[in-house]
């Protein structure tokens, strides 16, 4: 077996034993389950005719026999993270005076939430949620005094619990006492984001501004209720939920640029170190933080002139960020839907090219490029929509093609006007006013569709997603036995 096919099974069968794990499996029964695989394999191998197989199946059948004990391991990874992440000195349902620092860019909308890591005498991290002023950022020192609340078991505790939150309070007493006990580098690139959408907003309506300030650095604090349910009904809200489109236009942009000054070597370095400061300032969400490990071994791949292997890139940015918190692979609803469209843009969307013979060319404005990514990325994510969200509408592949053909010129003309405002407001302002002509044509199309309620899918049962993706397995694979479509279509 190649060593990029062990790298890539390794990383399966680790990946198994942390959803195991987080499923609350015990871990003798993990143990027991991975041990019966590999002798399952091993067994296998015994009823091989070598006359009608060739010997490298049995070798491959004892490579996934060994291979299955990493079961195991990531079981055991995943128990022992669980074990040190619970470590804590905290004190619940009583009132108390504390301190903590804030650890993350705090998120503000109706409310201001911050994560906040207690000091001694205590120890853990809590989310607090206050009114928005005063308003408190990223490295302050505060005192608080109120009641911690542990989060009732269910989806909102897991989902605290993936990024190791423990309690909540809700409007305690507080007193600021100091500022500049964060990173430097974290708290440059968290006010470079908000004077960068206070670029934004100086230039444009409000609304767009918004918009923009979703698309460019998916910061969606300033959306409007009704804006957020437009979204929603239009199936565009991932538009404002950085991914792998996003980081995409991002690197071209930047490699293009950058190739006009420096060496195709510095390119490659400069572009990676802004890669991952974007990841750190836009909040290093799931989808960003995997479309960044994506983009890195593109950037990486191209440098080496490797062939690039979206099932090992795949497995790889999967990894990376389980290792990095195990729970991610089970409680991050971002992480799931992001991987899935990717899947489905990758493994799906050959397919139905395939199958319905769909020439190579993107068609205008890109149409039939944007038709086939987006039909595929949502047919893969459908039934997680509808199981986490409560609905789906084919409506958003129509609001998907009409808006994605735009979205990379103001993506663009986005970032220039970021960049411009802090030169001086009147040169942004010159390229605000087509910024806002295509934001506006955007927000319509999202508002518009969004009030067409049409074939509102709204609840699944577990047996009928097993069928579904068993269904669309055997798509793909049936696809991929039918000769490439010819190019005159």
């Amino acid at each position: 077996m190649r060593i990029y096919d062990i790298a890539f099974y390794v990383v399966v069968f680790f990946l198994l034993g942390i959803l195991a794990a987080s499923l609350k499996i015990d871990f003798i029964i993990i143990v027991l389950a991975a041990v019966l695989v590999a002798a399952i394999f091993l067994f296998s191998t015994y009823f091989q005719s070598y006359e009608v197989q060739p010997r490298k199946i049995e070798r491959k059948l004892f490579w996934f026999a060994g291979l299955s004990l990493f079961i195991i391991v990531g079981a055991l990874y995943y128990f022992v993270d669980d074990y040190r992440s619970r470590n804590i000195n905290i004190t619940f349902d009583q009132k108390i005076s504390f301190e903590g620092i804030v650890t993350r860019n705090p998120a503000r909308g109706n409310q201001q939430k911050l994560t906040i890591e207690l000091q001694l005498p205590y120890s853990g991290r809590v989310l607090v949620k206050l009114k928005n002023y005063p308003s408190f950022n990223y490295g302050d020192l505060i005192s608080f005094e109120g009641q911690i609340k542990k989060p009732e078991k269910g989806s909102y505790a897991n989902y605290l619990a993936k990024d190791k939150i423990f309690g909540t309070i809700s409007y305690p007493k507080t007193n600021f006492i100091s500022s500049g006990h964060g990173s430097k580098i974290k708290s440059t690139l968290f006010s470079l984001k908000e004077r960068t959408v206070s670029n934004f907003q100086k230039v444009l309506p409000a609304e767009n501004a918004a918009f923009l300030s979703g698309i460019t650095l998916g910061e969606r604090a300033e959306f409007s209720k009704e804006f957020k349910e437009a979204m929603s009904k239009s199936g565009t809200t991932h538009l404002v939920a950085l991914s792998g489109y996003n980081i995409t236009i991002l690197v071209v942009a930047i490699a293009y640029i950058l190739s006009s000054f420096v060496s195709r070597r510095l390119v490659f370095w400069l572009t990676l170190l802004i890669i991952i400061g974007f990841v750190i300032m836009t909040g290093a969400e799931a989808s960003v933080v995997r479309a960044a490990v994506m983009g890195g071994i593109i950037l990486l791949a191209k440098r080496a002139n490797r062939l690039y292997s979206f099932r090992n890139a795949i497995a790889i940015a999967g990894f990376l960020m389980v290792l990095e918190n195990p729970k991610v692979l089970s409680f991050d609803i971002g992480f799931q839907l992001s991987f899935m469209a990717l899947l489905g843009i990758v493994y799906l969307r050959p397919a139905i090219q395939k199958f319905f013979k769909f020439s190579e060319k993107p068609g205008f404005l890109l149409w039939k490029e944007n038709f086939l990514t987006t039909f595929s990325a949502q047919l893969f994510v459908l039934p997680l929509l509808v199981l986490y969200f409560g609905n789906f509408s084919p409506i958003s592949l129509l609001s998907n093609i009409l808006i994605l053909s735009v979205i990379p010129l103001t993506m663009t003309l986005g970032f220039i006007i970021g960049f411009l405002g802090f030169i001086h407001y009147y040169f942004s302002l010159i390229f605000g006013w087509l910024t806002n002509l295509l934001l506006s044509y955007e927000t319509f199309v999202i508002k518009f569709l969004g009030e067409l309620n049409i074939l509102q899918i709204n609840s699944l049962s577990v047996p009928l997603v097993i069928t579904y993706y068993f269904i669309l397995i055997v798509f793909i694979l049936y696809a991929r036995r039918l000769p490439k479509p010819r190019q005159n279509f």
